[in-house]
């Protein structure tokens, strides 16, 4: 006979309040940190959010811990983190200790096979990096740096670069951002304001499409001085088969 699971009410609602303390000063801390954090982790960014996510967990599920312990926890780490940045732009020796340093591991074609063995790679995972950066044939390849944060950045050779306007020396148009002036049917009126459209001319485009007002457009950018409309799609949503 399976005994029934004794659930202590007061503890699972305790854990509510730690959640919500855990995250806003998670959030306060990634603020303080930077967008770094959270795009481009070094090896010391990824100790760090590491660390504090332990002491965020702990600190939601271990109710005999203070609140301010696990704080304090995550702010000294936070700050840490935020103080050793701002080091590593102004000196090169504590960004090259800390942060680590790019490492070439193809030179002019040629795989070097000792940057390999120093970064603890093999072949195969030479040929997956190269791939998920759109390079199914290495040949095509003439210089690979494996970048401080994790990313392999890839220079063709001269052969398979892509072919740009100046190569083929035609000018190109002045490009500009594009504009979101609609979204799920509502006007973005501050986009319109710094766009370089008007009302007048969004009414007019939208009248062009058939549509009177913006209720039924799920997406509206001013893209290239044109006006693109993306509709909402009323049907049901369907699942891709596998």
């Amino acid at each position: 006979m399976v005994k029934s699971m004794d659930i202590n009410v007061k503890e699972v609602l305790g854990i509510i309040p730690s959640s919500l303390i855990s995250l806003l000063t998670l959030f306060l801390i990634t603020k303080i940190i930077g967008k770094k954090q959270v795009s481009e982790l070094s090896l010391f960014d990824y100790v760090i959010g590491i660390s504090i996510g332990n002491f965020s967990a702990e600190m939601i599920i271990n109710q005999d811990v203070q609140y301010v312990n696990g704080m304090m926890a995550i702010a000294v780490f936070g700050v840490t983190a935020w103080f050793v940045n701002l080091l590593s732009r102004k000196s090169i020796v504590v960004r090259r200790l800390l942060m680590g340093t790019p490492t070439t591991i193809i030179e002019n074609g040629v795989i070097l096979e000792k940057s390999l063995k120093d970064l603890n790679m093999d072949i195969n995972d030479l040929l997956e990096y190269c791939r998920s950066a759109g390079y199914f044939h290495i040949e095509e390849v003439a210089f690979a740096v494996m970048e401080a944060n994790g990313q392999l950045s890839i220079l063709p050779k001269g052969s398979y670069k892509p072919v740009t306007l100046k190569d083929m020396k035609i000018a190109g148009s002045k490009e500009e951002l594009d504009s979101n002036i609609i979204i799920d049917g509502k006007f973005m009126e501050e986009n319109i304001k710094n766009s370089s459209k008007g009302m007048d001319w969004i009414q007019k485009e939208l009248k062009k499409n058939g549509y009177n007002k913006p209720d039924d457009i799920l997406l509206g950018i001013i893209s290239s001085n044109k006006l693109v409309l993306y509709p909402k799609n009323r049907e049901d949503s369907r699942e891709v088969l596998e």
